[in-house]
């Protein structure tokens, strides 16, 4: 089944997430961050952060959590089993911390046809809960097999 060309541009209920001390570490560890600053808040005091930030790749949590609202909306016609990831994408406006109420807006942001194929982007523009922006998540995937039929291709 082809996507739906008619949802991009769809924006999706933000999704509402508390950054919690233990979460950003638990992270650091996972992806194998050691510096002091993501790990030990007199360090990142030190270093000039109000408490521990995040690893940059930390928003993905946040995105993964809003793509699922985008990816379960039957209207999109995205059989997740059909998925690659293909591109992943963070623009900082500053960095997560501790502390943050955060909310993570969930976009279709392009869905265009590759050969036999479709790239779907996707767009988690995260802000706090008072509305200034902290990060733009853009995520692409690729839908296999799943392009609607051209003219003269079988």
């Amino acid at each position: 089944m082809a996507l739906n060309q008619a949802l991009v541009g769809k924006a999706y209920p933000a999704l509402r997430y508390e950054v919690g001390r233990e979460k950003l570490r638990e992270f650091a560890i996972a992806v194998g961050e050691t510096d002091p600053i993501y790990h030990d808040e007199a360090a990142a005091r030190a270093a000039g952060h109000p408490d521990l930030p995040a690893v940059p790749t930390f928003a993905v949590v946040l995105s993964l959590r809003a793509g699922q609202v985008v990816y379960g909306d039957p209207e999109l016609g995205l059989d997740y089993s059909r998925v690659v990831h293909g591109e992943q994408e963070f623009v900082y406006h500053r960095p997560i911390r501790a502390g943050d109420r955060l909310l993570a807006t969930g976009k279709v942001a392009a869905a265009q046809a590759k050969g036999r194929h479709e790239l779907l982007t996707l767009e988690t523009e995260v802000t706090t809960e008072d509305g200034e922006p902290v990060c733009l998540v853009r995520g692409t995937l690729l839908s296999r097999g799943t392009a609607p039929p051209r003219e003269g291709r079988a």
